[in-house]
């Protein structure tokens, strides 16, 4: 599918392993978690605009191709997601950061909005903003956020899970199209209470050592 991205780089594959083993603790855990992030980032932002500057080196001046940075806006998903922050400010160390807080009914699965605070540079022009939440699993969340995005003017969203499910994709393709999403890994199924299989997990859960 033309708006998805998965990625199967030898280093991505094994971060993911050791991430999804019961017995990886806290610490090496959230560090997984920023790195799987930063090796993603180096490729969703590959299509990043360019312009020109002179830039003067020790012996002449050289025209070079530069990104605006300022026009990147990195979004997690509370709580989650602020484990993949540092992975892609790593990369774009001026990007802003927004938060969107968002609670599932055990019960329905549906997303709640409970907080959104957003940088005033994305929805501008040429501002993309990054969703990122390690899980994508019935899809909700994300299309939630997306749609919160959206009704705020921003126009590019890319989206950042580690491990999708197929229905997730597919909900959140069918919701918005126009978004690209890239993952480290697409598992078989949800189970009976909305978890991915095999999955890894709550990722809250094992980023902040709670239960």
């Amino acid at each position: 599918m033309s708006n998805l991205t998965v990625f199967d780089h030898p280093l991505v594959q094994h971060k993911v392993a050791l991430l999804r083993d019961k017995n990886t603790g806290t610490k090496q855990f959230r560090e997984l978690v920023e790195e799987l992030a930063m090796l993603m980032a180096f490729e969703a932002f590959k299509d990043m605009p360019l312009h020109q500057v002179t830039v003067d080196t020790p012996l002449e001046s050289a025209t070079q191709n530069v990104i605006d940075e300022n026009s990147v806006a990195i979004i997690p998903v509370l709580r989650a997601g602020l484990g993949m922050v540092s992975g892609v400010h790593a990369l774009f160390p001026t990007a802003r950061v927004g938060h969107i807080g968002l609670y599932r009914d055990h019960e329905t699965l549906e997303p709640h909005e409970y907080y959104c605070k957003l940088p005033d540079n994305i929805s501008t022009e040429n501002g993309i903003a990054v969703v990122l939440d390690p899980m994508l699993a019935t899809g909700g969340s994300a299309v939630a956020a997306i749609d919160m995005l959206k009704k705020r003017g921003v126009k590019k969203i890319k989206l950042m899970n580690i491990i999708a499910a197929p229905v997730g994709i597919n909900a959140v393709q069918k919701a918005h199209p126009d978004v690209q999403i890239y993952c480290a890994a697409v598992d078989r199924q949800l189970n009976e209470i909305g978890y991915i299989l095999p999955g890894l997990g709550d990722a809250g859960d094992r980023l902040f050592g709670t239960k």
